[in-house]
């Protein structure tokens, strides 16, 4: 398979889903020209750290991970992500209530 070259930041698409990255990704590559103009960013254009995390398990029905999944395609996020998310809402909803 022949994988198209990318060469410049404008050409790899934005708001991808998860599956539609890597299925991008099988097909492209970036160039050393990419590489050679590619420039640092900035402090101020860095995604904010991370907070610690700590990986649990928990089951889910499979009929709620798909419908998780096909919100979080609409809204070009990861599931997990979208789950997160999740959570952290509604704990703030509970916490403003009791608190």
């Amino acid at each position: 398979m022949t994988m198209e070259p990318i060469r410049e930041p404008k050409k790899v698409p934005q708001h991808l889903t998860d599956k539609e990255s890597a299925d991008y990704w099988d097909t492209h590559e970036l160039t050393e020209e990419f590489l050679l103009n590619a420039r640092l960013l900035d402090e101020s254009e860095m995604p904010p750290k991370r907070a610690d995390t700590k990986t649990i398990t928990i089951r889910i029905d499979i009929d709620t991970i798909e419908r998780l999944q096909k919100v979080a395609e609409r809204r070009h996020k990861g599931y997990q992500t979208l789950l997160k998310q999740f959570v952290i809402e509604r704990l703030y909803e509970e916490e403003k209530r009791l608190f």
